[in-house]
C-alpha cells in the first residue's frame, strides 16, 4: 500500500480485546515509529481522557502518548467550540468528556445549555433524561459522541451511549448529530491532527458497521482486520448491511504489517 499519509487505527477488536492485546499489536506500532509513518489511535469511547487511554495501552505493552489519542469526545468538543466558541453546554457523560469540552473552552452549564453533549453516562438517570429532553425541546443542539448501543465489559455486554440516546431522542423528539464511527466527523477530526487530507490516511479497523463505514464516508482507503468483530462467515453480511466494502482484507495484524511494508 503506497503513499500512505497516516494511519487511523482503531483500538478495541483490533489492537486488543478488553485488558488483552492482541498479537503483534506492539509490533505493529513499534514498525510504525521506525517506518515514521504518522498514525493516530481513534476510538469511540467517550468516557476515557486521551490521556487514560494511552495508560491503558502501555499496559498492555502497546507504546502510546496521550497526543496519538483522538476519542469521540475530542471531536465533539472540537464540533461545538468551531460552530459556537465559548458555548454554553450541559455534559451527559463521564471524565473524558467534561474534560474535553472544559478544554476546548466551552463553558459547562447545568441551565439554559446551547448544547446538550451526551456520551456514555453510567449515572445516567430518569431526571438525567428528563433535563435533557426539555433543553433539547427548549432549542439546545443535541451532539452525541458516539452511536454504540451496546458495550463489552467485564460483566457482559450493557448499554452504551447510543441507548441513552435513543431515549434522549424519543423524549425530545429530536435526533442528535452524531460524532462518532460510523459517522464522518471523527475521522474528519483526525485528520485534521495529522494535517492530511482525508484520501491520504488510511483507516484500520475490525468492525465494518463502524471503522470501515466511518472510513469510508469520510473518504479514507480501508483496511478490515479480522481480529474482532468482523469474521470470513459474517464478512459478506455485513458488506450487504453497511453498503460498503474495504479496500483491503488482513487476517491479523502481522499480515497488516507485510501490507504496510513496514
Amino acid at each position: 500500500m503506497n503513499n500512505i499519509g497516516g494511519l487511523l487505527i482503531d483500538l478495541d477488536g483490533t489492537l486488543y480485546h478488553g485488558r488483552h492485546m492482541i498479537p503483534d499489536a506492539d509490533k505493529l506500532i513499534a514498525a510504525l515509529r521506525k517506518a515514521e509513518i504518522p498514525f493516530l489511535f481513534v476510538t469511540n469511547n467517550s468516557s476515557r481522557t486521551a490521556a487514560s487511554v494511552a495508560a491503558h495501552l502501555r499496559e498492555m505493552g502497546i507504546d502510546a502518548n496521550p497526543e496519538e489519542v483522538c476519542t469521540s469526545s475530542l471531536a465533539a468538543a472540537r464540533y461545538v467550540a468551531e460552530e459556537s466558541p465559548g458555548a454554553a453546554v450541559a455534559i451527559i457523560g463521564e471524565e473524558g468528556l467534561l474534560q474535553a469540552c472544559t478544554e476546548a473552552g466551552l463553558t459547562i452549564v447545568t441551565e439554559k445549555p446551547q448544547y446538550v453533549v451526551q456520551g456514555i453516562d453510567r449515572s445516567f438517570t430518569y431526571e438525567s433524561l428528563a433535563r435533557a429532553s426539555r433543553w433539547i425541546r427548549e432549542g439546545a443542539r443535541f451532539v452525541l459522541t458516539n452511536p454504540d448501543v451496546m458495550l463489552p465489559s467485564d460483566d457482559g455486554i450493557t448499554p452504551g451511549a447510543g441507548t441513552l440516546a435513543a431515549a434522549i431522542e424519543a423524549a425530545s423528539g429530536v435526533p442528535p448529530v452524531v460524532i462518532g464511527k460510523p459517522e464522518s466527523h471523527l475521522v474528519a477530526y483526525a485528520t485534521s491532527l495529522l494535517g492530511i487530507k482525508p484520501e491520504e490516511a488510511v483507516m484500520v479497523g475490525d468492525n465494518m458497521r463502524t471503522d470501515i463505514s466511518a472510513g469510508a464516508h469520510a473518504g479514507c482507503r480501508t483496511v478490515l482486520v479480522l481480529t474482532g468483530l468482523t469474521t470470513r462467515d459474517n464478512l459478506e453480511d455485513y458488506q450487504r448491511l453497511t453498503g460498503v466494502k474495504p479496500d483491503e482484507i488482513c487476517a491479523d495484524l502481522a499480515e497488516l504489517m507485510v501490507l504496510l511494508g513496514v
